[in-house]
């Protein structure tokens, strides 16, 4: 079984709430509980660690979920720095060539059928894997003036999503390489990239999408509301509006 780190230190400035997004609530429970719901209710996950913000008063406190532990560190001040004290928060009996997962606190729709193929996958590798998605839209690129340059062939191109599997030494150390060179990485497979590494491409679903913007969190709200069954509400109706 693999243990995850979920990096959940930021404090979603680009979303514009009052409260990092991964605790904005949707149906009762904040969106961090998604995501560890997500990763926990599969067999393959044996437990989690979350690096928190320093004093980060919204946590919870759970000390297990879906009957699986979950430890608490304390992140800094980007991604790697969390990722990194997540990776050093992992009980002793994880070792240097253990597979580790990484996965984002706002990314709440990871699908179980998704995190079965990339275990299957990246554990049968040298480096590990990352889910993804090919690029479909038609991609421009766009000048100093806001017009557009040229079409940029999307042929190749695919949208790295979480989880990320590594093996827990190799990401360490490619973190810190990173770190030590002032380049900030965007995600952990960047981080292995740049020590020449070649992770392997596995194909998610779409909707395993990232909570950036309020839209995006209507749409979670949509799909967990199918998913149970619900008739999802409309928001900005009054009444007799939609009729």
């Amino acid at each position: 079984m693999t243990w995850a780190v979920v990096p959940a230190a930021g404090r979603g400035a680009r979303f514009g709430a009052e409260r990092p997004k991964q605790y904005l609530e949707v149906a009762g429970e904040p969106l961090i509980a998604h995501a560890l719901r997500a990763l926990l209710a599969h067999p393959g996950v044996r437990g989690v660690v979350v690096a928190l913000a320093p004093d980060d008063g919204l946590w919870p406190g759970w000390r297990e979920f879906e009957g699986r532990p979950v430890l608490a560190c304390t992140g800094g001040g980007s991604r790697a720095e969390s990722v990194l004290a997540g990776l050093q928060a992992l009980p002793e009996d994880v070792r240097a060539d253990d597979f580790v997962l990484v996965h984002d606190a706002a990314r709440p729709n990871l699908r179980p059928d998704d995190l079965s193929h990339l275990l299957e996958v990246g554990r049968d590798d040298p480096v590990g894997a990352i889910l993804a998605a090919p690029v479909r839209d038609t991609l421009k690129r766009a000048g100093d003036d806001g017009g557009i340059d040229g079409t940029q062939p999307r042929e190749r191109l695919w949208r790295a999503l979480t989880p990320q599997l590594f093996r827990r030494l190799q990401l360490t150390r490619a973190l810190q390489a990173a770190r030590d060179a002032g380049v900030e990485v965007t995600d952990e497979s960047m981080a292995m990239e740049r020590q020449g590494a070649r992770p392997l491409l596995v194909e998610g679903a779409e909707d395993n999408f990232k909570i950036t913007t309020r839209a995006d969190l209507e749409r979670f709200e949509f799909v967990l509301a199918r998913a149970r069954g619900q008739r999802p509400e409309a928001r900005g109706q009054g009444p007799g509006e939609g009729s």
